[in-house]
């Protein structure tokens, strides 16, 4: 069950930096993959500036949609290369 609570975060994640970040989209199931792995690495970010967004559903939003921003910034940067 929480992998499926993983991947509901995911995409919510993923849409949530698509619309803050503006641009294209990258459609449901690119959502979902930049949302998980946007949500791994905001965990990572997170761990490693000792910063706690809170517990429950939305702390694991808020830190899944600011590593899914990274991750768009970071993707945006090596398609320009």
């Amino acid at each position: 069950m929480a992998f499926v609570w993983f991947i509901l975060i995911g995409l919510v994640a993923g849409w949530l930096a698509g619309q803050l970040v503006k641009g294209g989209g990258f459609g449901v199931i690119g959502d979902i993959v930049v949302g998980v792995l946007g949500a791994l690495l905001g965990g990572f970010l997170f761990r490693s500036l000792g910063v706690s967004a809170g517990g429950g559903l939305l702390g694991a939003v808020i830190v899944a949609t600011i590593g899914a921003v990274v991750l768009i910034f970071l993707l945006r940067l090596i398609k320009r290369a």
